[in-house]
């Protein structure tokens, strides 16, 4: 059976967009500073998680209506240079659906895809640093030294999450949907 594109939605894929965000948003309050206006969010893994289930597109909303609307809910307004950072961490786990022998619902996985999904997020957190950087530097006027470092402690403690949390929760549902039991239909 041929993959579907990664640019199709279907309701199934709005209906985990909407619950992913909520899920985001809410679950990025709960959170531990480690530098100036930055955090440590678990909410991250969710990110890999929906991106490698549901793809791209999917994994970038997440990540974007999800901190946006933490951000207007916790502080009153956007920062969109950030909530650009968590869209394409999202975005790009989500190519890892590209493979034609990866499907988390099916338990289809293997260690190959597990490197992949970190360098993907990886290459959302590269991505994602450039587009913080430039939005706060040249849009909002930050001081270059402080954006900096946020950036470096903020991919840290992301890539941490997907590493101990995202793929691990990715892993357990391919493991689970790949299970097979004895009963039968009748």
């Amino acid at each position: 059976m041929e993959k579907q594109s990664i640019f199709k939605l279907t309701t199934k894929h709005v209906v985990a967009i909407g619950i992913g965000a909520a899920l985001y948003a809410a679950a990025s309050m709960i959170s531990i500073n480690v530098a100036p206006n930055t955090s440590l969010r678990l909410a991250v893994a969710l990110l890999c998680i929906f991106g490698a289930i549901f793809g791209p597109v999917v994994g970038f909303l997440v990540g974007f209506i999800g901190h946006a609307l933490n951000d207007a809910i916790s502080y009153g307004s956007v920062w969109w240079s950030w909530v650009f950072m968590s869209g394409s961490i999202g975005l790009c786990t989500g190519f890892i659906v590209m493979k034609a022998d990866f499907d988390v619902l099916k338990g289809q996985i293997n260690t190959v895809h597990i490197g992949l999904l970190y360098v993907y997020a990886l290459l959302g957190a590269v991505l994602g640093s450039v587009l913080s950087y430039v939005g706060d530097v040249c849009v909002y006027g930050e001081p270059a030294e402080k954006v900096w470092l946020q950036i470096i402690v903020a991919n840290i403690t992301n890539l941490i999450v997907v590493a101990v949390i995202g793929i691990p929760v990715v892993v357990a549902i391919a493991t689970l949907k790949g299970r097979t039991t004895d009963l039968e239909e009748e």
